[in-house]
């Protein structure tokens, strides 16, 4: 249709028009709506999610390694399970379950732990002769047996088993058994008068009055009597623990004389001059002592084997019975008359791969001047000890000492001064007294060095500081290792 007049249209403009018009319209086709962008950015972050959310394939095998781990855990889950169910079945064993005294190492087949193993090195004792932890533990169960039964034997009271092992148990929160009556019997001999009685009353313990039961009386001297009547007294106690210590003490030393024995060359040592234990002996791998044999109640009609039962029933079993009854009697006999197993003695101590070419004479002379030296460092007495352990640390006391002199800028100070200086000044923490000991035995080493002079109520010091430090300290250091304390 023709357009309109007045409006300025004419055929020549048309094309520009419609040139405009589709430029307008095909750009407004390409560009997407904003509804559209919106829903293209959120699938890239959806595609970025999944891509991220991917787990990493498993390695072959660890799907084995996992359900290995599982059943271990499930097999210890199931053990642990178990000794609860123990524990909670046997509510008198508890007291125990921490001693690890109950049973030996070697019958339970188990490891000690290493508080038992190491049990001397955690001592803070001096070194001596220490006794093994379960010896140890022994000397606390005999003290605790030889309480109760002071007071109940001085009660005149009949001492069971029963109501020691109670008391024994209430104090040392440890199991007490027969068994260590029979290691306490087995050490010291002549401290109980062991027997099986019957018709003791029980007050309420449970058990019947017909029963035997195992007594512990004392052993008391006839002078050791109050009223007329046998008395344990506090002092005697005390002389019996004391000798029940000494007696664990000589069983360690046999075995300590057994080990010396094996040594190369072999070390023999006077027990009386012994005061402490070889350096290579380890205390708490001394075997525990073997229980001595308990009185036992008396069994009346009892058949205990298969040969007495053969001969108290003959004529009233079957030909067949009889026979089987034989031939176990006779394998019994047979098993007890075996030879007994004896154990290997240790082989000596074969020649190490690494001194092979050292001619024999020269390794024997360092062996033997090493045993001498061991030898020296087992009978050295307390005294020595001491003067030992002083001359160890006059090397790092000369070196304060000459600082001092020197920071005084004096020839000679009051022995108060230095002491209080040195205990000041020295690492470790000794008295006044212990220090003026250390100077009179540097005084007494190095007279050209130091000297001691008393004038009047006083005591002063004299220190040659023009003496060069290092020849002093290699003399007092060669002192030292010659008393054995370096």
């Amino acid at each position: 249709p023709a357009p309109a007049a007045g409006t300025g249209w004419s055929r020549r403009s048309a094309p520009v028009f419609g040139r405009i018009c589709c430029r307008v319209t095909c750009s407004d086709a390409v560009s997407p709506l904003p509804a559209q962008e919106e829903v293209a950015q959120l699938r890239d972050r959806l595609q970025r999610m999944k891509v991220l959310a991917q787990v990493p394939p498993v390695p072959a095998g660890t799907s084995s390694e996992l359900r290995r781990r599982l059943e271990r855990v499930r097999q210890l889950e199931r053990r642990i399970q178990q000794r609860k169910a123990g524990g909670e079945s046997s509510p008198a064993a508890r007291p125990s379950q921490d001693s690890g005294t109950a049973a030996p190492a070697a019958e339970s087949g188990e490891k000690p732990p290493a508080f038992q193993r190491f049990h001397t090195l955690a001592q803070e004792l001096p070194p001596g002769l220490t006794l093994p932890y379960r010896f140890r533990v022994l000397a606390e169960m005999f003290r605790s047996v030889d309480t109760i039964a002071g007071m109940l034997f001085n009660r005149a009271e009949t001492v069971t088993f029963a109501k020691v092992k109670q008391g024994v148990q209430d104090m040392m929160r440890r199991q007490f058994e027969e068994r260590h009556v029979g290691q306490i019997k087995a050490v010291y001999p002549s401290s109980y008068r062991l027997r099986q009685e019957k018709n003791i009353p029980s007050f309420g313990s449970g058990g019947k009055k017909s029963e035997y039961q195992l007594t512990l009386e004392p052993v008391v001297a006839e002078e050791e009597k109050v009223d007329g009547r046998p008395h344990l007294s506090a002092s005697r106690l005390l002389e019996r623990r004391k000798e029940f210590h000494r007696n664990l003490v000589n069983i360690v030393k046999q075995h300590h004389k057994a080990f010396l024995a094996a040594l190369s060359p072999p070390m023999v040592v006077p027990e009386e001059k012994l005061t402490r234990w070889h350096p290579r002996f380890n205390v708490d791998e001394v075997p525990d002592i073997s229980p001595a044999e308990l009185p036992q109640p008396p069994q009346e009609n009892r058949l205990s084997t298969a040969q007495e039962v053969l001969s108290t029933a003959r004529g009233m079993l079957s030909p067949k019975m009889e026979k089987a009854l034989a031939n176990l009697a006779l394998r019994t006999a047979e098993a007890g008359a075996g030879d007994p197993v004896l154990s290997n003695p240790p082989a000596p101590a074969s020649t190490s791969s690494a001194l092979r070419g050292v001619s024999q004479a020269l390794l024997d002379r360092i062996r033997a001047k090493e045993a001498q030296k061991l030898q020296a460092l087992m009978t050295r007495d307390t005294q020595q000890e001491q003067r030992a352990a002083a001359l160890g640390r006059l090397p790092a006391m000369a070196r304060v000492l000459r600082s001092l002199f020197v920071a005084e800028k004096k020839p000679a100070l009051p022995m108060e001064l230095v002491c209080a200086r040195l205990a000041d000044s020295y690492d470790e923490q000794l008295a006044a007294g212990e220090m003026e000991k250390h100077l009179r035995l540097l005084a007494e080493l190095l007279p050209d060095w130091v000297g001691i002079h008393a004038l009047r109520t006083d005591t002063y010091i004299k220190l040659d500081k023009e003496k060069d430090l290092g020849l002093v300290t290699q003399r007092l250091i060669k002192a030292a290792k010659e008393a054995g304390a370096l």
